[in-house]
């Protein structure tokens, strides 16, 4: 069969939102992936207007998302899109997700996956029963030398692991910017658009799917302190997590909204018996790799020494830096190639399958919940509950 383009629809990523741009430059980026149609705003106005700004077909640019699925499901097999993205608010998504997988459409989506566990687990066994895939964007996973950490960590170069210390502070929230018309601050601290965490739900998922991702290991029970500190707010926008892990590890997740002067200073520390290693969001290239008895060693981005999984999520030579949007774009890749893959009737790699799914969405939510319910507790340790 001949290769041919995977076709994206999308939903949401119209006008003034942020991520949908994101989402469509990543896409771009490989040349694997063809944007055809989208229903880019709940108002139907505005999500006509989007798609004409896109350059997307009148025809394909719909007014709602239950129109779009219901008309390209419509379309012969080699017109209708493949996969949908769905770039909206946490509140927007489950229904959308159903749908698209009911219609027969492939399912990228923001993390996190849906408003609940609930919502989650039943969208989990939506995509078990259609037999499609459901990629998850936990982009910070995409990072080429995560891969390498991660591919390391699993060869057991540092002996089993210890301990896994998580942060990431932000200071964007550390006014009520939400009442001065900011429309990312408006939805993610409101319960009804964001659901019943705000800096954990955001950001401290984040920090919880790259500890999982990196270790190889699973959270089993938290102690988690959560604050709201900037007064008037429904949702936390600080907090402080104890971890236990299924090989016995401990580990400390921090995450804040209200961390003023910081940006997106994600990182992560994990120390096994023979030593560790330490990665910087906001220096993504380097991956520092720390010995008991042996002097620190600093891995770099686009060089040979490194395992395939990072050789495969690089594009340029060594000393260029690679940052958020290609490691978006990884994702976005592997999750095409894999559509591809079983298009053209071959197997994907593991590299190509290395992508956030369901499974790691209905985690994503379970860290919501369990965190949210230990703040509330008075136990000193809370088992993560399924």
């Amino acid at each position: 069969m001949a290769q041919q383009k995977i076709r994206m629809g999308m939903v949401g990523g119209g006008k003034n939102a942020f991520i949908g741009a994101v989402h469509r430059i990543a896409a771009n980026i490989d040349g694997q992936i063809e944007f055809c149609c989208g229903a880019l705003s709940s108002n139907p106005e505005t999500a006509k207007t989007s798609g004409e700004s896109l350059f997307l077909p009148e025809a394909r640019s719909y007014g709602s998302y239950k129109e779009m699925f219901e008309a390209e499901s419509a379309l012969p097999d080699d017109v209708r899109m493949h996969f949908v993205s769905i770039v909206t608010p946490n509140f927007a998504h489950f229904e959308p997700a159903m749908m698209a997988l009911d219609h027969g459409f492939h399912v990228l989506i923001d993390k996190p996956m849906t408003l609940t566990l609930e919502e989650a687990k039943k969208l989990e066994a939506k995509v078990q029963e259609t037999g499609l895939i459901l990629c998850l964007t936990h982009t910070y996973s995409g990072y080429p030398m995560v891969k390498q950490a991660r591919q390391m960590v699993k060869e057991g170069k540092f002996g089993k692991i210890r301990k896994v210390c998580v942060e990431y502070p932000q200071g964007w929230l550390s006014l009520p910017s939400e009442k001065d018309g900011n429309q990312q601050a408006a939805w993610r601290t409101d319960p009804a658009k964001s659901g019943i965490s705000g800096c954990m739900g955001d950001i401290g998922t984040h920090a919880a799917q790259l500890a999982e991702y990196i270790s190889g290991l699973k959270i089993t029970k938290l102690c988690a302190d959560l604050n709201i500190v900037v007064d008037g707010r429904a949702l936390d926008d600080d907090g402080n997590v104890l971890l236990k892990f299924d090989n016995g590890a401990n580990g400390i997740l921090m995450a804040s909204q209200i961390a003023a002067g910081e940006e997106n200073a994600l990182t992560i520390k994990v120390y096994g018996e023979k030593g560790g290693l330490e990665w910087h969001q906001e220096e993504p290239n380097t991956l520092r790799v720390k010995w008991l008895d042996a002097p620190m060693q600093v891995y770099r981005t686009g060089h040979d020494y490194l395992s395939s999984f990072a050789k495969h999520n690089t594009r340029t030579p060594s000393g260029h830096p690679e940052g958020y949007l290609e490691a978006f774009a990884n994702i976005y890749r592997n999750f095409a190639s894999t559509l591809a893959a079983g298009l053209n009737g071959t197997t994907p790699t593991p590299e190509m399958l290395d992508f956030p799914n369901a499974t790691d969405g209905v985690r994503g939510m379970a860290f919501i919940e369990n965190v949210v319910a230990s703040g509330k507790s008075t136990e000193k340790w809370y088992d993560f509950k399924l």
